[in-house]
């Protein structure tokens, strides 16, 4: 008989351990800070996804490609190769056309991006020795703003047998196949170029994006002159058109047009590139009669990283999965408007380093624009807070749009990296698609305030000439902790309920959870699990004398149509309260 060692067996009895929770205080007023929240803020650079309100196509690939022929280079992204990358149709402008066809079926608006370097692909199949074949070599044709002469007939059969490719031409297609900017279908906004202070870089290897269309160091000059040019001969074709620029690639070209040759000369007393351009171009629109930019145009990947200093951490960019990487994710929005979080008590990062001053950003941003060219919007045509499949990068977008919303960006569309992006996605639907019945976040910021910035977000809204329903995105940052939140509502209307919606760390899917029933004196707690994204919706009773509406039902509001009710039931018995009742609802 074989002998069998004893086994000492020991019992660990584990106790589950939980954070407590967060107590954190949201105050609302329906009433106070009322702005309008564009619909374009919910856009992408990747199409398919009826989700996002706008489409952008652009990026490198988009500076040398050939209408006309549907040949393109995507510079140093690839070799410098031209190719057909985009479409190998010999339609002209079948890769664009094609694009905006999605669009039209998804019922979105488009961004197209005009060539501005000076020269695009030729039907040359190769890569190009820069060295030896940079425009103008045969791999190239020649780009001309504005033709001064008859559009080809009909419109999207160019010559391609000449030495020319014109971007008034191309736009005039555009208007022809689609309609004009306000129309349905028209395109409504082009970008002038993508990332120009990437175009070529004299000490750098290798030499910039598009060394093969630009074998020069762009000059702040020549691009704030080719934006008129191209400007002026766009708007010539369609006067409604947004023209959005100068599509900087970060805060290198915020600053000094990255280096330019001429930025010393021309730099004067503005304090960075951007107020030169916004200051160049309002006098170029008033010389011309017309507004030549519509809206400053700048993409925004964060400069922060997950420790300090930042010279040996990761940038959020990357999709790193460490606790450290998650936190610097989420509190990284805060750059974008908050203005206690720069210097000593700011990100990791070399902006927040040696450029705090110009942190917050978007405060920044629109400084420049309220002082040098009054009433043009912001945009931000690119942009990534990174690990677009994780719950991290879901809760820094969505806090990221809810920024937008409150401060003002008129234009937003992510950048994706290549693959599905399903925390994006969610970030985007719990503002557009919350209930997969199109129901959307409100077209009104309303004011609204959290004790904790740190552990959390609030962004809430309603829709204008409705106000029986208020919308709140609200996040928990917290990684460990839940969030007991307590809502202060001021409003002229009484809330009795809410609806959820939410995603959290767990799933990208936004389902509907538990509802708030108890509201009194318009106030109520809820809890909010960690790294959870809550979109909450009030509904409030309407006021008495609210009988109607021009579609027949109530809306909210005493006004004209339940006057009209109201004076032709003259035959019932009415009191002196009756009326008071009435002018009280109405306002009078």
């Amino acid at each position: 008989m074989r002998r069998i060692a004893p086994i000492l067996v020991v019992f660990v009895f584990c106790a589950s351990v939980t954070a407590a929770d967060i107590a954190i205080t949201y105050n609302i007023n329906t009433d106070v800070n009322r702005t309008p929240i564009s619909k374009y803020i919910y856009g992408t650079n990747s199409t398919g996804n009826s989700n996002y309100t706008v489409v952008r196509s652009g990026g490198n690939r988009l500076t040398a490609y050939n209408w006309e022929n549907n040949w393109s280079n995507a510079g140093a992204d690839w070799w410098w190769e031209n190719d057909q990358y985009m479409s190998s149709s010999t339609t002209p402008g079948k890769a664009i056309t094609n694009f905006r066809d999605s669009c039209v079926t998804n019922k979105q608006d488009s961004i197209i991006t005009l060539q501005m370097a000076g020269y695009v692909s030729d039907a040359v199949s190769g890569m190009v020795d820069c060295n030896i074949y940079a425009a103008p070599s045969y791999y190239f044709k020649k780009v001309v703003f504005a033709k001064g002469a008859p559009f080809c007939s009909p419109a999207g059969s160019p010559d391609t047998t000449d030495a020319n490719v014109y971007m008034d031409e191309f736009v005039n297609f555009l208007v022809s196949k689609y309609g004009y900017a306000g129309d349905p279908n028209g395109v409504k906004f082009y970008d002038l170029d993508n990332e120009p202070d990437l175009w070529y870089d004299t000490g750098a290897s290798p030499h910039g994006t598009h060394w093969e269309v630009h074998p020069f160091d762009p000059c702040c000059a020549e691009y704030k002159d080719k934006s008129v040019a191209i400007s002026t001969a766009v708007k010539n074709v369609d006067p409604n058109a947004q023209m959005l620029g100068p599509v900087s690639y970060g805060f290198g070209g915020y600053l000094t047009f990255q280096g330019a040759p001429d930025w010393s000369s021309v730099q004067g007393s503005y304090g960075w590139f951007l107020s030169y351009y916004l200051d160049k171009m309002r006098v170029a629109s008033n010389t011309a009669g017309k507004r030549l930019l519509d809206a400053l145009d700048v993409h925004w990947y964060p400069e922060a990283q997950d420790s300090a200093p930042f010279t040996s951490g990761n940038r959020i960019t990357n999709d790193v999965r460490t606790t450290a990487m998650y936190n610097a994710r989420m509190q990284a929005p805060r750059t974008l408007w908050d203005t206690s979080y720069v210097g000593a008590n700011g990100e990791n990062s070399w902006i927040n380093q040696w450029y705090s001053s110009y942190l917050p950003i978007i405060p920044k941003l629109k400084s420049s624009i309220n002082t040098y060219y009054p009433d043009t919007n912001l945009a931000i045509t690119e942009y990534s807070y990174g690990a677009q499949t994780h719950w991290s990068g879901g809760i820094a977008t969505a806090d990221v749009l809810g920024i937008f919303g409150k401060y003002g960006v008129y234009l937003a569309s992510y950048w994706f990296d290549n693959g599905s992006a399903p925390y994006v996605d969610a970030a985007v639907k719990i503002y557009t698609n919350y209930d997969n019945n199109k129901s959307k976040f409100g077209d009104t910021e309303v004011y609204s305030t959290m004790s904790d910035k740190v552990n959390s977000s609030i962004y809430a809204s309603v829709f204008n000439g409705y106000t029986c329903e208020m919308h709140m995105i609200v996040i928990n940052k917290s990684i460990d902790s839940n969030i007991t939140g307590t809502f202060n509502i001021t409003s002229p209307r009484n809330f009795y309920s809410g609806r959820v919606w939410r995603f959290n760390n767990s799933t990208s899917t936004i389902s509907e959870t538990t509802g708030i029933s108890s509201i009194t004196g318009n106030s109520f707690t809820y809890t909010i699990p960690a790294t959870t994204v809550c979109h909450m919706v009030l509904q409030a009773e309407p006021p008495d004398w609210d009988t109607n509406g021009p579609s027949g039902v109530s809306d909210c509001h005493v006004n004209i149509w339940d006057l009209k009710d109201f004076t032709n039931s003259w035959l019932n018995s009415y009191t002196f309260v009756d009326f008071a009742d009435f002018a009280r609802d109405w306002g009078i």
